[in-house]
């Protein structure tokens, strides 16, 4: 997949099937959207999604910063949903600003080769959100290029939104946030070495720090999976600070693979979130750690087998 990023000044030589969106969280929603342009490689068109960095949410003060999906969570995703072109739009005060009729000339038509583009029926861009997919589809037959929308998906009476994926993230309703997301709630990063507490107590675990703008669920025990290369593992993982272990305040993610033993020190690992499984909690003595530890493996061998 080929990444365009941190500039305005590019152009394509091929003609693009554009999805045009914020993706945080790459949803159910968002899926349709890439389903619609990723057809379209039958008829020649390149898929390419364009969304902006930061996403307008942060820069526009619309939630604590804190992102369902960071930036290489997306790249990643989106290269395999088999998208063949990404464009990191900055947005900034000069680039919030453009009118929306530039946009769609100077931007699409022009640097992009748009020839067909799928967008939310909600789509707002441009300076004030004023462009629209109305403004769309009016200028798109004298641009060259067909509109396509895509109308809010429902789950369980309610629409799929970043917004409520959120909501259940927060919540640690991690089952219901795969139902909305398509796939588990994931968290990324490169292994990082612990204080090795779970290596001495028998169960060795592998432990990532999170980008800071990562989105984290209620700090607790999950049952998971984990990538490592090509490779995924049933897990059990812990959210949080660790706090029988650790007094320094750092967010962490420590993992117990079930069946692996490889040393993975500064690997990039996957971490997927199925099903919450209990809060976290101080324990008196290590042993009464090491005896929940047993019982939290046990629990996920139950849950994995279901």
């Amino acid at each position: 997949m080929e990444i365009i990023t941190g500039t305005t000044q590019f152009k394509l030589e091929r003609d693009t099937a554009v999805a045009l969106g914020k993706f945080d969280g790459i949803h159910i929603g968002h899926r349709r959207l890439l389903e619609e342009i990723l057809s379209r490689r039958e008829k020649g068109l390149t898929a390419c999604v364009f969304t902006f960095d930061p996403s307008p949410a942060v820069f526009f003060g619309g939630n604590d910063g804190k992102e369902l999906t960071t930036g290489e969570e997306k790249r990643l995703l989106f290269e395999r949903l088999g998208v063949e072109i990404l464009i990191e739009f900055p947005l900034n005060r000069e680039t919030a600003a453009t009118p929306p009729e530039r946009f769609a000339r100077q931007i699409l038509a022009e640097q992009m080769k748009v020839r067909f583009l799928a967008a939310g029926s909600d789509l707002s861009f441009g300076a004030k959100g004023a462009g629209n997919a109305a403004l769309l589809r009016r200028l798109g037959p004298e641009l060259g290029f067909e509109v396509t929308t895509v109308d809010k998906v429902c789950l369980e009476g309610r629409e799929v939104s970043s917004t409520l994926v959120r909501e259940q993230v927060e919540k640690g309703n991690m089952e219901t946030a795969k139902r909305l997301l398509g796939i588990p709630y994931m968290v990324t990063g490169k292994v990082v070495r612990g204080k090795q507490i779970g290596h001495t107590l028998g169960f060795p675990t592998v432990n990532l720090l999170p980008p800071d703008n990562k989105l984290l669920p209620p700090n607790g025990v999950y049952f998971s999976r984990v990538r490592v290369g090509e490779r995924t593992y049933r897990a059990v993982s812990n959210v949080g600070y660790k706090p029988t272990v650790n007094a320094d305040k750092v967010m962490g993610v420590e993992s117990f693979l079930y069946d692996f033993e490889e040393d993975i020190y500064g690997a990039y690992i996957e971490v997927s979130l199925e099903a919450f499984h209990r809060p976290e909690r101080r324990f008196e003595s290590m042993e009464a750690l090491k005896i929940q530890i047993q019982k939290d493996i046990a629990a996920g061998r139950s849950f994995r087998e279901r």
